[in-house]
């Protein structure tokens, strides 16, 4: 169906309604449970495609963060996802330009990724226009820190006619809106992360709170935090960004970010202040899944040390990614009772109670019982 390009409509006065229902899909879908797949199923009608698809992926990793067609195949997807993306040839395009499969592959040698070719034409889907968008790499430090690409591609089966010209206008007249939509829908998936459980526990236990986007801009505090931020030692805001004064925690911050902390679990330093108080600051990874493989996005709890508390196990699950039991068992432990001890007053095996402690040494990445005591008593109880 031959329609023209939507700039071309809108300069000859017309609104083009479908145009409008497509824009109005796209922003309204990014929020919903299942974003993109109302967007992209209107995307495919609107370029009279067989399947839209949406790959997020940061460099270097060998699976998407995000790989969805509404419609497709679950195997493709599975086998794409597992196996072929990593050998996918058809990436690093032009930032925001639209690029056809059949030209990009021909400016490779014939002999070239013959498998993903034989693939690709075994499905009857090589009939392709994408558009990669590039985020963060301006800002990036680093190959693996801040940056990540949303690869929309639009698939015919080859019994369809190809694209034309005005195919690939009606698809270039989209690029700055999906360029808005992708960034607005990494902001909601920090949103969500830093809204949940986090704002909620560090209000219950008197911790201040500060959460880093990958690039170390703080994306949100507590009350508390401003007012520690205020205090302009130790630790400050430089514009958007969160600066350490000592070069190590710095370093740690980054490399936290960068996902190249060491070891799992949470991560504790102390800031030295001599003027307002010192800090105990415990580090934990967010997950943002749906952009960057949970590698990033940063929880810093800052504590002041002081007098021992009750201990409340259903913080502790929430700020911790505990389960309920190894909450309890934790807050027993934390009020100096030794583990046969916490076993008889929670009424289980002390079996049951060494296999809970060792999960709870897996996800808070100590390896003691008295190094999981200091952990709680430095997140204020």
């Amino acid at each position: 169906m031959s329609r023209l390009p939507a700039y071309a409509v809108a300069m000859a006065g017309t609104v083009d309604l479908e145009f409008s229902d497509l824009i109005a899909r796209l922003y309204s879908g990014i929020g919903e449970e299942q974003p993109w797949r109302g967007f992209l199923e209107a995307l495919a009608r609107w370029m009279d495609a067989t399947f839209a698809t949406l790959i997020i992926t940061a460099p270097g990793k060998r699976q998407p963060a995000t790989f969805l067609t509404p419609g497709g195949s679950a195997d493709f997807a599975s086998n794409y996802a597992e196996s072929l993306f990593a050998e996918d040839p058809f990436q690093g395009l032009a930032d925001g330009v639209v690029t056809s499969y059949a030209e990009f592959m021909a400016g490779l040698p014939d002999e070239a990724f013959p498998e993903y070719r034989r693939t690709m034409a075994d499905t009857g889907f090589d009939q392709v226009l994408g558009i990669d968008l590039h985020f963060g790499g301006a800002q990036a430090r680093r190959a693996d820190d801040g940056r990540y690409e949303a690869r929309f591609r639009i698939s015919r089966h080859n019994a369809l006619p190809d694209f034309n010209r005005e195919d690939r206008a009606r698809l270039q007249a989209l690029s700055q809106h999906l360029r808005i939509a992708v960034g607005l829908f990494e902001r909601l998936q920090f949103a969500g992360a830093q809204h949940g459980v986090f704002h909620a526990t560090a209000q219950g236990l008197g911790l201040a709170l500060v959460v880093l986007d990958r690039n170390r801009r703080i994306v949100s505090t507590n009350a508390l935090a401003d007012s520690i931020l205020g205090e302009d030692e130790g630790l400050r805001r430089r514009g958007e960004e969160l600066a350490l004064a000592d070069p190590a925690h710095q370093r740690l911050v980054v490399d936290l970010l960068a996902g190249g902390a060491v070891g799992p679990g949470l991560t504790r330093f102390r800031i030295e202040r001599p003027g307002h108080g010192d800090l105990v600051v415990t580090a934990r990874p967010l997950d943002v899944s749906a952009i960057h493989s949970g590698a990033g996005a940063l929880a810093l709890f800052l504590a002041r040390p002081g007098p021992e508390k009750s201990t409340d196990p259903q913080a502790l699950r929430d700020l911790l990614g505990l389960t309920m039991a190894e909450a309890r068992l934790a807050a027993v432990l934390a009020e100096g009772h030794s583990l046969v001890e916490a076993a008889r007053r929670l009424g289980i095996a002390h079996n049951t109670a060494k296999v809970q402690l060792r999960a709870v040494f897996a996800k808070t990445g100590v390896h003691r019982q008295a190094q999981l005591v200091a952990l709680l008593a430095s997140l204020g109880g």
